[in-house]
This record gives structure tokens, C-alpha cells and sequence, in this order.
């Protein structure tokens, strides 16, 4: 696998001006240059990481754009999505659980594994992943789409949510869908799984199709949610997306 070297902030990634990524010697004068929220290297999957905590150095020959557009723009390079999705998701970590969970104390380096050990208590600390279902609802030829309360794009995407404890994913996707929206569903069938490091997500992707009842909105969760022609949509997730796979018939 290819080394490559990702400068991130918050959910962008830096980018030369002309959208291309920082050689190395200008990932070095960058990391030299800003001020640095956290750095780290895995020589097993080829990546550098340099998280930083501020943009307002980095000048004209920079540029940053939102992660969920570089995925869109690398959608068919599986290499590059595993290692930045990776990246992200271990920068998230790395710089969230610094302490022992168990006795308080401040965590070293693992020195074999990705992880962190306790000097103490010697509890190890592995990167977390949260699972979470996505799944497309279909009624014939219609699909179900919503828009969510939560969401920061006024756009209509699929059913989706976190796993509990103790469910298998199949009975997340029947209580997910049903809370939302008021629907029961059958012949639920899993399609795929995507990395999804906002933070720290691991979605498990379905279809499933509409077995009774209408729509009644959970309206903490969504807006919005309606039945629409899959070759009609509204504004929905861009490629890169395992939504957009599932919405277009990708998976």
C-alpha cells in the first residue's frame, strides 16, 4: 500500500491549492508551521496523520475541503478511503481518550499494538467503533427517504442509527425504522459496510422492504420523510457515501 501523508482539521482535510495533497517536505513544513493538535504515524498501513487545531497559518498555497467531498472525489480508490477514513478515526481516538478509564492515569503508547496501555493498572485502550445500521426502505418501485433533525445538510437520506446493547443488527434496523417512522418491515437483507469516522462509526448497510403501516414521523429524529421515485429524488448523499450506494443501487 502506498505511504501517504494526511493533514486534517476538524472534518476537512488540507489540500495544496491546486487539489492535490501536500508532498512530504510540505507536510513537514506544514506540521512546523501550525500549530498541532496531534501526530502520529502506523508504518503497517502506510499513513501519517497531522491533526491540526488551527487553519489560520496555513496561507494561499492551502486550501481545505470537507472530508465527506474528498471521499466523493475518491470514491473508487479503495486505498485512499481506507487510509484517510483510518487516519481520521485514529485522530478522533488519539486525541479523545488520553486517561485510563479504569484508575485515571495518563496512558502510554502501547509499544506493539495500535493502543494505549495504562502505567498503572496496565489496561490496555483499543481504538473505539461505534456499529450503526443504514437501511433503504423500498414499496414497490418507490423508495423511503427522510430528513433528518439532526443533520447539518437540508438533504433526504436513508433510515439510520446506532446499535444497542444487546440487538443484533437485524433487530436495530426493525426498531430504527419503526421509532422513526412508524413502519414494519420484512426481508431485510445486508449489503455492505463502510468506515464512517464522524466520529467513529461502522455502518452496516440494508435493504429491507415495507411490510404495513404509514408514516408517523418521530420528530426528534426527522423532519421530513416520504416516498419517492429512485430515479426522482431530492437533494441526497454524494458519492463515496454508503448511502448513496444503497439509494442508487450500488450494493
Amino acid at each position: 500500500m502506498q505511504e501517504r501523508s494526511f493533514v486534517l482539521f476538524d472534518r476537512d482535510i488540507v489540500l495544496k491549492a491546486d487539489g492535490s495533497m501536500p508532498e512530504f517536505s510540505e507536510f513537514e513544513k506544514i506540521k512546523a508551521e501550525n500549530p498541532v493538535l496531534e501526530y502520529f504515524e502506523e508504518k503497517q498501513t502506510g499513513i501519517k496523520v497531522l491533526g491540526l487545531s488551527s487553519v489560520e497559518k496555513l496561507g494561499d498555497a492551502y486550501k481545505t475541503i470537507p472530508l465527506r467531498e474528498f471521499f466523493a472525489q475518491n470514491s473508487d480508490n479503495d486505498d485512499i478511503k481506507f487510509q484517510v477514513f483510518r487516519g481520521k478515526s485514529l485522530l478522533n481516538w488519539r486525541v479523545s481518550h488520553n486517561f485510563c478509564h479504569k484508575c485515571g492515569k495518563k496512558l502510554d503508547e502501547h509499544p506493539l499494538l495500535t493502543a494505549r496501555i495504562c502505567p498503572e493498572c496496565k489496561t490496555i485502550s483499543f481504538p473505539h467503533i461505534e456499529p450503526c445500521i443504514i437501511v433503504l426502505v423500498t414499496k414497490g418501485d418507490k423508495i423511503l427517504l427522510a430528513r433528518h433533525a439532526q443533520r447539518n445538510q437540508d438533504i433526504y437520506a436513508c433510515i439510520a442509527g446506532f446499535i444497542e446493547a444487546g440487538e443484533s443488527a437485524e433487530h436495530a434496523v426493525e426498531r430504527e425504522i419503526f421509532e422513526e417512522t412508524g413502519i414494519k418491515v420484512k426481508n431485510i437483507q445486508y449489503r455492505g459496510s463502510q468506515s464512517w469516522p464522524f466520529p467513529d462509526q461502522l455502518m452496516l448497510g440494508f435493504t429491507a422492504e415495507w411490510a404495513s403501516g404509514d408514516i408517523v414521523l418521530q420528530k426528534e429524529e426527522l423532519t421530513d420523510a416520504q416516498w419517492f421515485d429512485r430515479n426522482n429524488c431530492p437533494a441526497s448523499p454524494k458519492p463515496g457515501s454508503i448511502a448513496y450506494q444503497l439509494i442508487h443501487g450500488e450494493i
